[in-house]
């Protein structure tokens, strides 16, 4: 990798660390070269505008994400393996120090849902293809017998991305001790619902 292209991974990385605590919309390049101790000018030549700065926040922690998360899960046999895995670090990936405000995406969902405009469809494009990795892989454990036939890999993704939803709220605002059981407890129940 050249350098300019490592001086710019290392600056998303620590700009998806800053949205999440302050939000897509508080990610400005103003902010940014505050946080960073580097010129705004500077940082301009990278993003050229704030709208361009948050896409690529997005699209940075998306590749993360994917590395961090779906593609070490997709290792793992199908079925409840592969479905735990990706329960698993994706629980890892809302408690990562590198996100100390948490994921970056449900805040960002909770600012930009009824905000229309580039940076909104980007994250929407993000969550339907992270929800069809996961209705698509449990659509795999159906089709090989190991979930039952009838079971809905669209409703199973839905309800996943909710317990996942419901943890980062209790653990996040309300500092709930009990969140990550809880977060084990409904998904155990979504996985005994789905079995054979």
């Amino acid at each position: 990798m050249a350098k300019g292209d490592t001086t710019r991974q290392t600056i998303l990385t620590h700009a998806a660390g800053l949205a999440s605590q302050v939000g897509l919309t508080g990610l400005t390049i103003g902010a940014l070269a505050d946080d960073l101790k580097l010129s705004k000018s500077g940082l301009f030549a990278h993003f050229r505008s704030k709208e361009a700065l948050q896409i690529q926040v997005l699209d940075h922690a998306s590749a993360r994400f994917v590395e961090q998360v779906i593609r070490p899960a997709l290792r793992q046999p199908r079925g409840e393996p592969r479905m735990r895995a990706l329960f698993e670090r994706w629980l890892g990936w809302e408690q990562a120090e590198a996100l100390p405000g948490g994921c970056v995406f449900v805040a960002a969902a909770t600012e930009l849902d009824d905000r229309p405009g580039p940076v909104r469809a980007r994250l929407v494009e993000l969550q339907r293809q992270w929800l069809e990795v996961i209705a698509t892989s449990f659509r795999k454990g159906v089709e090989e017998g190991r979930f039952r036939a009838a079971a809905d890999p669209e409703q199973f993704a839905q309800d996943l991305y909710g317990v996942m939803l419901a943890f980062h709220h209790h653990a996040r605002l309300l500092a709930d001790p009990r969140a990550e059981s809880r977060a084990r407890r409904s998904f155990e129940t979504l996985l005994a619902a789905a079995r054979k």
